[in-house]
């Protein structure tokens, strides 16, 4: 028997990065995501201070809001089983989250920090953008990125030799030249 839960899991990784789940604690976004079929949202949100209080009502850490389950939590110890079990992943732009969702065949929208040094993450993120195999947003931007995503439009990630872009990332970074 099929699901009937089409789940958006969102991660910051390991770092703190308030913008993102800021952001995805918002109704209008919840909506966005409703909208599109969604059910539950899942949230990781590292080690920032901020927890989501608008779609999960403060000092809880799971609700339903206007039909969606949500959740959040700090860490795990594995990601893996969430990033498989969604529909779509929410993530930093971190090439660890961002190759794993992409081997595992589900749908991405990244959302570099800007505050990260020397912006490695908008470039990694713009990079795999380019080739058609996930869609990049600043934080301001993920609402839009969320209403025009589409799925299938995506180019299907195939695991093969990373070297080609890692040569083309340390000649961006002026590792190579």
């Amino acid at each position: 028997m099929l699901s009937a839960t089409k789940s958006v899991f969102v991660t910051v990784g390991t770092t703190k990065f308030e913008a993102l789940v800021e952001r995805v604690d918002s109704l209008e976004l919840l909506r966005a995501l409703k909208s599109k079929g969604y059910t539950s949202i899942i949230i990781q949100k590292g080690n920032g201070a901020y927890c989501p209080s608008v779609i999960v009502p403060k000092g809880q850490t799971k609700a339903t809001t206007e039909g969606v389950q949500v959740e959040y939590f700090d860490y795990s110890p594995s990601l893996a089983s969430y990033i498989a079990s969604a529909a779509l992943v929410i993530s930093h732009a971190g090439s660890g989250s961002i190759f794993e969702t992409l081997t595992a065949g589900v749908p991405l929208i990244v959302v570099p920090n800007p505050l990260l040094m020397d912006n490695h993450q908008v470039e990694l993120g713009e990079q795999l953008a380019d080739m058609g195999h996930l869609v990049s947003a600043a934080p301001d931007e993920l609402l839009t990125a969320v209403r025009s995503f589409d799925a299938s439009r995506l180019v299907p990630y195939d695991k093969g030799s990373a070297q080609g872009m890692v040569r083309s990332i340390d000649r961006q970074l002026g590792f190579a030249a």
